[in-house]
């Protein structure tokens, strides 16, 4: 049997709308995925420590707050610290498409803006997560 995908959905910065993140997380987990939701108000510290002890294939992290450019890339750089630079990272939520191009050289992956659908986040993951045996 396939190892199930295992995402964590997080929610950096003092953003606290997250029923978009609940959206992401429910078609996750009904596409078949475990997906780990962090909750509100999340450090970049909290969220690479969670992803880490539950060794997650993926992060999807929602911003709304405007915070994205400093906390969607500290993510990534402290996965690479603690030698989970595998882990495949991208986010979501408010975020003016100058900013894009930023925040996939930082290593975000994807982004996905308001109106994407779930049936394109489940896609994306499946077909970017590397699956280790």
């Amino acid at each position: 049997m396939d190892k199930k995908i295992k995402v964590l959905i997080a929610k950096p910065g003092l953003d606290g709308h997250d029923r978009g993140a609940k959206v992401v997380s429910r078609a996750l987990r009904d596409a078949g995925m475990e997906v780990i939701y962090t909750g509100i108000r999340q450090t970049p510290e909290q969220i690479v420590a969670t992803a880490v002890q539950e060794d997650v294939d993926s992060i999807g992290m929602s911003c709304l707050s405007g915070a994205h450019n400093k906390l969607f890339p500290k993510v990534v750089n402290l996965l690479k610290e603690k030698g989970a630079g595998d882990v495949l990272v991208f986010g979501g939520g408010i975020i003016p498409d100058e900013d894009i191009p930023g925040l996939k050289e930082s290593g975000i992956t994807e982004i996905f803006l308001p109106g994407a659908s779930t049936e394109d986040t489940i896609e994306f993951i499946r077909n970017n997560v590397k699956q280790g045996v």
